[in-house]
């Protein structure tokens, strides 16, 4: 048997995010906020409340944990947010350093949502970018 034809074996999570965010036009804050202002952009924040209580929240930013994220974005779900209605909306999704938020917009774009990205750097990088951040 050749070493083409063997098995690969497991990814590491680097290699899964480096494979994620392969796929991915992903934006910096800047970017995000126009595309928030003038293109009508989802702003999509999975981060844990806890971390949105200690940090602050974007203005405007859905607010939806990891874990129910597809379940809400989904625009053929029964549990879908009323924000959640074409598969063409751009949807961009923060964590909070961006990490988690480049895995959870490859997982949106296996459900057709294939404008779905992610903010470089998350949340972190738009408050240090001086952008509007209540507590």
């Amino acid at each position: 048997m050749s070493a083409a034809a063997e098995p690969a074996g497991p990814a590491s999570v680097d290699e899964v995010l480096e494979r994620a965010r392969a796929g991915l036009d992903r934006v910096g804050p800047d970017e995000a906020h126009r595309a928030v202002a003038r293109d009508g952009a989802l702003l999509v924040d999975i981060r844990y409340q806890r971390q949105r209580e200690r940090d602050g929240v974007i203005p405007g930013a859905l607010q939806i944990e990891r874990n129910e994220l597809e379940w809400r974005l989904d625009p053929q779900g029964s549990h879908r947010v009323p924000e959640a209605k074409d598969h063409d909306r751009r949807i961009v999704l923060f964590c909070n350093e961006g990490y988690a938020s480049s895995l959870a917009a490859a997982s949106l774009r296996q459900l057709g949502l294939h404008r779905a990205t992610d903010l470089v750097g998350g949340f972190q990088a738009w408050r240090a970018a001086g952008l509007p951040v209540t507590p």
